[in-house]
């Protein structure tokens, strides 16, 4: 009988600092026969082993059409993911996976698709862009908003003009330090759905970032005319186990670990709102 919480060893083949605290590790299995045998849907995590630290979910940020390596962009702000901005090319860690539920790629095949994402947010998106941008005719108009604190904070610089050759985005900055340099928007996310082209007719909305964001996103969102049905949010919560059984991530009936990460906000309605911290409401 397989154990569920048994890590597969995991090699560091490559390491890409995004910003001072956020970092892109690219993995490959150790065995050759897990690394062929594992897949991931966009929106699903895995769990990240430091031997003698500890484990955490982490979503998975990179193309799952990628057979040969997968990728993980992690923000350094915990004892783990600090041990692991410690780490170099060649070391090792354990990885179990992947969990979770994507996002919604089936029904947003001949959709308009909007993406919106704050801060960290934008990795678990990353693999809907690569995918959408990969298969650009089987859907309509998407846009790609995308807010961080400032220009120093945003994930995956060098992608932005070749994202723009095929899909439209939309960049925002909290704030523009003094001396720099920064030719879109300034303010927080929810101010581009003021300048986007997205509209309700036919459009699927994916968010993704803090929940505070992700809660005012929402609320314009439906403000605007979207219906509950034709939004997705991706939620963190305290997920330990991965595999529904610790509860640690249970929010009311709902398992965030399997039943989620994504969630249609329709979904959420039926939720305890306390748990969810007022997303949307």
């Amino acid at each position: 009988m397989i154990n569920p919480f048994q890590p597969e060893l995991a090699r560091i083949v490559d390491i890409k600092k995004e910003t001072y605290d956020t970092t892109t590790y690219t993995f490959a299995f150790a065995k050759p026969t897990v690394q062929a045998e594992f897949g991931f849907l966009p929106g699903q995590f895995n769990m990240i082993t430091l031997f003698g630290i500890g484990e955490a979910p982490i979503s998975i940020s990179s193309d799952p059409d990628e057979r040969d390596t997968f990728q993980h962009t992690i923000r350094h702000v915990g004892n783990l993911t600090n041990a692991l901005n410690r780490l170099q090319i060649g070391d090792t860690v354990g990885i179990r996976g992947a969990y979770g539920t994507g996002w919604p790629m089936d029904l947003l095949t001949g959709k308009n698709v909007l993406i919106i994402a704050g801060g960290i947010g934008l990795a678990p998106l990353r693999p809907v862009i690569t995918q959408i941008f990969q298969r650009r005719e089987d859907f309509d108009r998407v846009e790609v908003l995308y807010g961080a604190r400032s220009p120093g904070d945003m994930l995956f610089t060098d992608q932005y003009e070749i994202w723009a050759q095929r899909l439209g985005v939309k960049l925002t900055v909290d704030v523009v330090p003094r001396g720099e340099q920064w030719l879109h928007q300034v303010g927080v996310v929810t101010k581009l759905l003021a300048v986007m082209d997205s509209v309700p007719e036919n459009t699927v909305a994916l968010t993704c970032g803090p929940e505070i964001m992700m809660k005012f996103v929402v609320r314009d969102l439906l403000s605007m005319g979207f219906e509950p049905e034709q939004i997705y949010v991706s939620l963190e919560r305290r997920m330990s186990c991965g595999v529904k059984k610790c509860g640690k991530c249970q929010i009311g009936p709902k398992f965030t670990c399997r039943d989620g990460p994504v969630f249609a906000y329709a979904e959420l309605l039926t939720l305890p709102e306390l748990e969810l911290g007022g997303v949307g409401r």
